[in-house]
């Protein structure tokens, strides 16, 4: 039966905690993985979740620490003595060890640090710390499995088995010089037909991605993705091996950098959750929702200077709306494929060349759109001229919420800032007012106002 947080669940275990039957706490959850305790302490209070972190073995609550959910974390690590969150910390891998110390504030990291008897530990986490945490630096695990290309396969095998006892997963098998520069990958089904007096200088793969420990995080993920990669070796400007990235590490920067997409698009400035304060919450959202009240403001004043041409032509007000609605849309489905392809690392061609498709595809769109909505007024109102005017507008507004929502995020992303922002109320805004602009020009001219 898969793991499910049900009412029943979290009563049983708040009854056991209540009890203080500490046996019956460890029977019900020893067995279970820790992904699934963290979303069981997600739903219990602060105590509670506190109490059974205290409870359960190091080597698993450690694990739980590093899943369940940042605020949580926080507030439970400010209950744990620095002892105790030291016990943690030696359980866990370098690069999670030091996610979770860059948490807490600087006087307690270094009561924490003086606490891990481990000093190699120590120095590992001391050294990631140091590296920006959107960096492949800040990724890396020191925990990895290398082995020295001087070396004969029998000596390799030795050294491995006493490596692996400290990586939790060997993904790969690295080979260094003497000097710790990344020569290449050992292949185990090499290793394994391979006589074991052989120099592994003879068997390994001097082929191996790397990536600089200063990488940004997000080009660490493409290359992982285009070379479908489990683990990347991190080596420094001299090419020499200071750690590895493995999948789930990527796995969070793609899931993080998604959400801090996603909010920009719907227009929050700020990384906000569903629990965080409205306060947190205001600020986030408010300055998108200033832009949209200024935008509104202008479109507002360039109707009244229309007002004439309204009065005259009711009907052109009345599809208002629908030019400003359109110009939003299609300036959205620009710049979304826009920045879905500068994410992806597989934009292709110049600037000219992209705005040139962009304008052939609104062109296209816009002929069928426009006739339709001719057919439209004119069977509705019978006024040939009037439906022109609105069928000729609609045609040049899509054309230029098309060209606007492609140029704008290919300008951010030069200009070095998230175009993920032009997917937002950034573009809707600018092309409503451009829309309605061009809407009523093109009306006043083909109308003869």
């Amino acid at each position: 039966m898969p793991f499910e947080i049900t009412n029943e669940l979290i009563e049983q275990v708040t009854s056991l905690i209540q009890q203080r039957d500490d046996k019956a706490i460890l029977a019900f959850l020893g067995e279970e993985h820790y992904a699934d305790i963290a979303e069981l302490l997600d739903e219990l209070s602060l105590d509670e979740a506190t109490y059974i972190i205290k409870l359960l073995d190091s080597e698993l609550t450690s694990d739980v620490l590093m899943e369940i959910d940042e605020d949580v974390r926080e507030k439970i690590l400010k209950n744990l003595s620095a002892k105790e969150i030291a016990e943690e910390l030696e359980e866990l891998d370098t690069d999670d060890a030091a996610d979770m110390i860059a948490e807490l504030p600087e006087e307690r990291q270094e009561k924490v640090i003086s606490e891990i008897e481990d000093e190699e530990h120590v120095k590992d986490i001391v050294e990631l710390l140091t590296y920006d945490e959107d960096s492949a630096g800040g990724l890396m695990a020191k925990e990895l499995v290398k082995v020295n290309e001087n070396w004969d396969v029998l000596r390799c095998v030795r050294e491995m088995r006493a490596q692996a006892e400290n990586v939790t997963r060997v993904h790969s098998i690295y080979v260094v010089d003497d000097n710790d520069t990344l020569k290449g990958r050992l292949s185990l089904k090499d290793l394994l037909v391979t006589s074991t007096k052989a120099p592994i200088s003879e068997v390994y793969i001097p082929k191996v991605d790397s990536v600089n420990v200063h990488e940004k995080a997000e080009d660490v993920a493409l290359i992982m993705q285009k070379y479908d990669l489990e683990a990347i070796p991190v080596v420094d400007n001299d090419h020499k091996l200071m750690g590895r990235i493995t999948i789930d590490d990527i796995v969070d920067v793609i899931k993080e950098e998604a959400e801090k997409d996603y909010q920009l698009a719907a227009g929050i400035t700020e990384d906000v959750e569903a629990d965080d304060t409205v306060w947190e919450h205001t600020r986030a959202r408010l300055p998108w929702l200033f832009l949209g009240l200024i935008g509104g403001v202008g479109a507002a004043t360039i109707m009244s200077g229309f007002e004439e041409m309204i009065e005259k032509h009711v009907i052109l007000f009345f599809f208002t709306p629908l030019i400003a609605a359109m110009a939003g849309n299609v300036g959205v489905q620009s710049s979304a494929i826009i920045v879905q392809g500068l994410a992806n690392n597989d934009l292709k061609g110049s600037i000219g060349n992209r705005l040139l498709k962009e304008f052939s595809l609104s062109i296209v769109n816009g002929l069928i759109l426009s006739i339709l909505l001719f057919v439209f007024t004119w069977f509705l109102y019978g006024n040939i001229l009037t439906s022109s005017a609105i069928s000729i507008s609609l045609l040049a507004v899509i054309i230029m919420a098309g060209i606007i929502g492609t140029f704008i995020p290919l300008f951010l992303d030069k200009r070095g800032i998230d175009p993920a922002i032009a997917t937002g109320p950034f573009i809707t805004t600018s092309n409503d007012i451009f829309g309605i602009l061009i809407y009523f020009w093109i009306a006043k001219s083909v109308l003869g106002i």
